[in-house]
């Protein structure tokens, strides 16, 4: 699996894109305001876009779904709760979900809290977290469609994933571009709060 985490924008908003090494197969997940870094990724690397999916329906995160489509013919995935007019989806998830690009299997994890549709996509030992989870922090709650105890139940289930899960989160806000799972247990400044803070000195790591 080839991923490459791309900076753009002016609210250090990272957007990814993710290719099938056997297929040459990409998806592009989060094109903000600015899709040319992602084009330019895709070309560098011998990618096709194939699969567009916005993990919410915040304008940083998804303004630039329609002109990438027009770009490239790939379909746009979102959750339904977040769909609107303005972002012309071929698909629209409704819960957990599953779809493929190339040989690659993305799950899909409705993950709200942040927004009503917020989700992540977990393959292969990635998780892609929008604006759900950040390295040692998480979404903000205090937007429209927002609710921190929905957006703690999210982050609770992600906890659940294996510790050695590589997290690659929305924005640029921590102290690393990506951290883990078994990281964000030690160290997430809302882990306490969230539940599933581990005491790294009576719960050592295995």
């Amino acid at each position: 699996m080839i991923i490459r985490q791309i900076a753009t924008g002016d609210m250090a908003n990272f957007s990814y894109l993710v290719g099938c090494e056997a297929t040459g197969e990409a998806l592009a997940i989060d094109p903000g305001f600015d899709i040319e870094p992602l084009l330019e990724e895709a070309r560098a690397a011998g990618l096709n876009i194939t699969t567009i999916v916005n993990t919410h329906g915040h304008p940083d995160h998804c303004a630039g779904s329609g002109e990438l489509k027009r770009l490239t013919g790939a379909p746009i995935f979102m959750h339904a709760a977040d769909a609107s007019s303005r972002i012309p989806a071929d698909r629209l998830f409704n819960g957990d979900d599953e779809f493929r690009v190339g040989r690659i299997v993305f799950r899909v994890l409705h993950t709200p809290g942040h927004t009503p549709g917020g989700i992540c996509l977990y393959a292969e030992g990635h998780l892609f977290t929008g604006d759900t989870l950040f390295v040692g922090d998480s979404g903000r709650t205090d937007l429209p469609g927002g609710h921190r105890p929905t957006l703690a139940a999210s982050i609770r289930r992600l906890m659940t994933l294996p510790d050695d899960t590589v997290v690659w989160p929305g924005h640029d806000y921590g102290p690393t571009a990506s951290s883990t799972i078994g990281w964000e247990k030690r160290n997430n400044v809302n882990a306490k709060e969230y539940g599933y803070f581990v005491d790294p000195l009576t719960d050592p790591p295995a």
